[in-house]
């Protein structure tokens, strides 16, 4: 892999960021558009009887105009209020508590003597009561960027492997991966939540619509809401499914280049591959079951691991395999 400097690979991520903030939105838009089209469908009769639904493209559009404002309030509020609100997001995720020099000496003189090497300023530092294996970066700016380790980490790497890590979190601090992936993080749960919601929707018609089904004429009125539902159901998880291409597009080589970093800033690219070895073989944080929160880690925890999720793993997965970042390492 060609070797990119900080400062390109931050314009670079600044650029993906706009470009996220863009079509992520672009997205939602066009799964809302869909949907105000098919509930302004007009049944047309060719004078033999039968009939078909027509796309009536005038109501369509005046539907959709007045309905934007609205959906642009709720996702650039529902966006505000995630985004500045992102660090408590994930400490409430992860179980993260602040680490003080006091409490860790060791941890926070690794974290303070790299943040000087690479002239960067001081993180946060938080610490996991978790015998587990793992550490993230997270953050959006200098006020909020934090480096999290577990106590199994901390316990069970020497300083050398622990620097390592924790250099590689701190090179996703200066590349902005964590800005990028906080931006994926918000827009692909608006996308779950919404098809979460149809999915309720549909399900309580089922057990609590039945009365009313029966109640109207031949039943027309209850299918008609159960088809309007199952088309928000259809059209919400495909807008899951190309948010979730969209934050796969966020390119694995970040975690190349944080690996890069961290071997360059702890000088020992063989105590990372070390340090993922270990990793990799016990790689922690049991109580968070958030498939978003968990793409943060250095790796991903055993539990997001199945036979779908191993068999999607190249298509969704935003990070490359172990094995291909070690062997990376070794001949760094």
């Amino acid at each position: 892999m060609n070797y990119v400097g900080i400062h390109t690979q931050q314009v670079r991520n600044n650029f993906k960021s706009m470009l996220l903030l863009i079509l992520f939105p672009c997205i939602i838009l066009a799964i809302v558009y869909a949907f105000v089209a098919f509930m302004n469908m007009q049944q047309v009769y060719d004078g033999y009887g039968g009939s078909s639904f027509a796309f009536d493209a005038m109501a369509t559009n005046e539907a959709f105009l007045y309905t934007l404002p609205w959906v642009l309030g709720i996702v650039g509020i529902w966006f505000m209020i995630s985004y500045f609100s992102n660090a408590s997001m994930v400490r409430s995720a992860t179980g993260a508590k602040p680490l003080e020099r006091r409490e860790n000496p060791r941890i926070y003189n690794i974290v303070e003597n790299l943040t000087m090497t690479c002239g960067m300023p001081m993180p946060k530092i938080n610490i996991i009561d978790d015998p587990q294996l793992n550490a993230f970066a997270s953050g959006i700016d200098e006020k909020s960027y934090t480096v999290t380790v577990t106590t199994g980490i901390c316990n069970r790497l020497n300083d050398d492997e622990l620097a390592g890590v924790i250099g590689h979190e701190l090179t996703h601090i200066r590349n902005r991966d964590t800005r990028l992936l906080i931006i994926s993080i918000i827009f692909v749960g608006i996308m779950s939540t919404a098809l979460s919601l149809a999915v309720r929707m549909l399900w309580n018609t089922f057990i609590y619509g039945g009365g009313n089904r029966r109640t109207s004429r031949d039943g027309k009125n209850g299918g008609t809401v159960i088809a309007v539902i199952l088309v928000a159901i259809v059209l919400a998880a495909i807008g899951y499914f190309f948010t979730l291409l969209t934050r796969f597009a966020i390119s694995r080589k970040r975690e190349y280049m944080a690996d890069a970093g961290g071997a360059e800033l702890c000088g020992n690219p063989l105590a990372l591959a070390s340090a993922l070895r270990k990793i990799s073989s016990d790689p922690g944080l049991g109580q968070v079951d958030r498939e978003d929160v968990a793409q943060l880690f250095i790796v991903k925890p055993i539990a997001f691991k199945s036979e779908f999720t191993n068999m999607m793993s190249k298509l969704f997965s935003t990070h490359p395999s172990i094995e291909s970042r070690i062997a990376y390492l070794e001949q760094f």
